[in-house]
């Protein structure tokens, strides 16, 4: 995709679609979308991360930085194959997500395609698997082999394993682990590339309607992750294999304690020996799965801020140097010009700006926070660059319906004098703000473009419980926001002009 190309998108996670099992997945809602999105004459379709989820049902923390979310995987064209029965939908909630009832009858569901699949798959789909697998082994090996080790642990972290031989990767108890966990390891290897092939299907569907997929990659990998089990000598861990420091940021305004992410930190020297490789594969897997991606915590690639492993919070801590242009040079050598956004939020100091402008990576501009202060403020419309992406809001941001309730009076009064908008039409006015900007790229979250408040927002950051769970439903879409985003799109020249209708 070309990011330099004027065009506008929506941010909706794959996990927030209709759908009757339970979750957003790949299935039939998702290509309704693609075809809603077009006719709204968007360009983009932005994701959250793709990856397995983690601690808190966050896409941030997943068990691998390779491997495909196994709730994503549609039941649908399981059940075409023949693969898996029908089967018996529980009632679950349409507008919510209650993991705990989900993913136990969504495994389910999978294992049994799963064994339906190796009892009775053609000969052509048995290739393609083996052939798939054999593609992947770079990183889908170490992965199944993590899950199914993990498996009857109940998710008991690596570094804990009563089998300490695993636990150190001894090549003997892995060659043996491989052949006990064999049947267990196939059925991860299933749903991969049955999360592959239908992500891949998806894409090519969403490309073929002018619609490009937008994916997100965080900076970190969970501690307790494939990813660092398979290369402990990546990351700052001690002889037990736990971590010596974490992630994080310091307070802040926001938070007087900081953030403690807990998240290992790159052993940067190390990586940069064999000329960042396991960054080159990371980069190209996520490739495959979008035309253009978000990388989160940007920053942390010019300067991160490393915490003591046994810190209770980030009120200690220091910042140090990162890769900086090395790193992306190394990978733009290997992949060629990256299509990448850099999420330059936060606490940003001038060796970010220079890291992302020598890379070439736009910036992100979110107008919520433009009204602040006066009409300098950097988050104002007029103040944008054109190689910037303009956002309403992000998934970790309040709907603007709810930015505008909780707002002090002066910035309410601020952005109706800026937007010339009031209560009901802020989210419109929001958004033609964004669009009428000079940045290359827009993007509105579904809530944004759907005027919905606070209760619909996806993530509250540092809450636990009751995040990442907001789905829609059709008959809140309606024709009119269709109708009027496509407006305003073709107005502002990132879509179809004949989506205006002008009299001749």
């Amino acid at each position: 995709m070309d990011l330099n190309q004027r065009s506008s998108g929506v941010l909706l996670h794959i996990t927030s679609l209709p759908g009757p099992h339970g979750i957003g997945d790949f299935g039939p809602d998702a290509y309704r979308f693609v075809d809603w999105l077009a006719s709204a004459g968007q360009r983009l379709w932005q994701l959250l991360p793709t990856t397995p989820i983690g601690p808190g049902d966050s896409p941030y923390q997943g068990v691998s930085a390779f491997a495909g979310s196994q709730w994503m995987v549609a039941l649908e064209p399981l059940i075409q194959k023949g693969w898996l029965a029908a089967p018996q939908v529980p009632s679950f909630d349409p507008l919510r997500v209650n993991y705990g009832e989900v993913l136990p009858w969504r495994e389910a569901q999978l294992r049994a395609a799963a064994a339906g699949f190796f009892a009775k798959a053609s000969a052509a789909d048995r290739a393609d698997f083996a052939a798939w697998c054999e593609a992947q082994q770079d990183w889908l090996a170490d992965y199944a082999l993590f899950m199914a080790i993990r498996s009857p642990l109940n998710g008991q972290p690596w570094w804990q394993w009563p089998a300490a031989s695993l636990m150190r990767r001894e090549p003997a108890a892995l060659a043996q682990a491989r052949k006990d966990y064999a049947q267990e390891t196939a059925f991860w290897n299933f749903v991969q590339w049955q999360f592959d092939r239908q992500s891949a299907a998806l894409k090519a569907y969403a490309n073929g309607k002018g619609v490009a997929i937008m994916g997100d990659l965080p900076i970190f990998v969970a501690h307790d992750s494939a990813d660092c089990w398979s290369r402990p000598d990546l990351y700052h861990l001690d002889e037990n294999f736990n971590t010596a420091v974490v992630a994080g940021v310091p307070p802040d305004a926001m938070s007087v304690d900081g953030q403690r992410w807990g998240n290992p930190l790159y052993r940067w020297e190390r990586m940069a020996e064999d000329g960042y490789a396991w960054w080159t594969a990371r980069v190209r897997r996520a490739l495959s799965q979008a035309d253009v991606f978000r990388i989160d915590h940007f920053r942390g690639f010019a300067g991160y801020y490393e915490i003591p492993g046994d810190a209770p919070d980030a009120k200690q801590g220091r910042w140090l140097q990162g890769p900086g242009k090395a790193l992306f040079d190394a990978i733009e050598q290997a992949l060629g010009k990256l299509p990448i956004v850099a999420e330059d939020l936060g606490f940003i100091t001038e060796d970010v700006h220079q890291l992302r402008d020598g890379c070439g990576f736009p910036g992100m501009k979110i107008l919520q926070f433009g009204f602040g202060g006066e009409a300098d403020h950097e988050f104002l419309p007029h103040m944008w660059p054109r190689a910037s992406v303009a956002y309403t809001g992000t998934h970790d941001n309040d709907t603007v319906r709810g930015w505008w309730d909780a707002a002090s009076p002066r910035e309410r009064a601020f952005a109706g004098s800026y937007l010339a908008c009031g209560e009901q039409d802020v989210h419109w006015a929001m958004i033609r703000g964004c669009a009428n900007s000079v940045a290359n790229m827009a993007v509105y979250p579904l809530q944004d473009v759907l005027g919905l408040p606070s209760a619909h927002r996806m993530n509250v950051p540092g809450v636990l419980g009751g995040n990442w769970s907001w789905r829609f439903a059709w008959d809140m879409i309606g024709a009119e926001p269709g109708r009027v985003l496509g407006l305003i799109t073709a107005a502002s020249g990132r879509g179809p002009f004949e989506l205006l209708r002008l009299p001749a």
